[in-house]
């Protein structure tokens, strides 16, 4: 049984569990305030790689949730954190938006460009790619997936932001990194050698540093059974699904991903737990 009692942080999804699009989800505002006012500390971790911090941060507030930077993790940070301590060496060619290319090569990693004069229907030679990085990508086009297979099949290193294989939108969803991942893995042999966003350990790893508490007094909450969930289980937090994003009802029982409680929104969280009338 989840009580206020033993809570002392909760970690939140974004997509899909706090807000839509630019709507702010039901409960959501209120809870989160809630929460702050017990001195609950509050952490949001975002597997979308599209923007720093910051600007996430920034929608939260506009929303009606005021958010520092550091209060927000997503998994292009926690990859380039990572990457500038142990491979900072290497030069990285991406599969993602020019705003991930930007945010890695603030943290100190060297990101080439894309190949604008590159004939997508030639095999190329990637020389000096020496490891390939894939993300959500709405600009991904054949020239991106030849240049990555071929630098892969080379001998590249393999990394990833996150596994999400769509992403929910207002209405409906888009494919997400999870797509991109598959299709290289299949026709390479390869597998990614380090994912950074949920459920890995290594996000998890940050997301409890910065929070300083022990898993058991956490809270995860989140729309989806294969990233939030499985990250909250693996860890030993406790686990709650919204229904306000991506899984249904129907899925839930076909998962191997099991959450400790189940609510259609934030309001009916804080509902159980008392917060909110």
């Amino acid at each position: 049984m989840i009580t206020i009692d033993d809570l002392a942080a909760v970690l939140f999804d974004l997509d899909g569990t706090v807000y839509l699009g630019e709507s702010v989800l039901p409960g959501a505002i209120e809870f989160i305030h809630a929460l702050r006012r017990r001195d609950i500390k509050t952490l949001f971790v975002s597997n979308k790689p599209l923007y720093p911090r910051k600007v996430y941060a920034e929608k939260l507030t506009r929303l009606g949730i005021p958010t520092p930077e550091d209060e927000v993790l997503t998994s292009a940070y926690v990859l380039g954190q990572y990457l500038i301590k142990h491979n900072s060496q290497l030069t990285y060619y991406v599969v993602g938006e020019e705003n991930l290319r930007e945010e890695l090569r603030q943290y100190g990693l060297t990101v080439i460009d894309e190949l604008p004069n590159q004939d997508p229907k030639e095999v190329i030679n990637p020389t000096g790619i020496e490891a390939v990085i894939v993300a959500f990508d709405r600009t991904v086009d054949y020239r991106k997936l030849n240049t990555a297979f071929q630098a892969l099949k080379q001998g590249a290193r393999f990394f990833a932001t996150n596994s999400d294989k769509v992403c929910p939108m207002p209405n409906g969803a888009l494919p997400d990194a999870g797509a991109i991942i598959a299709y290289l893995e299949h026709i390479t042999g390869r597998k990614v050698e380090l994912l950074a966003g949920k459920p890995s350990p290594l996000i998890t790893q940050v997301a409890l540093e910065k929070l300083n508490v022990s898993p058991h007094h956490c809270i995860m909450v989140g729309d989806r059974l294969e990233t939030d969930i499985r990250l909250g289980n693996q860890s030993g937090m406790r686990t709650v699904l919204v229904l306000s994003g991506i899984t249904t009802q129907a899925m839930i029982s076909e998962s191997v991903d099991q959450p400790e409680w189940v609510v259609n929104n934030l309001a009916e969280l804080g509902m159980r737990l008392g917060i909110l009338p």
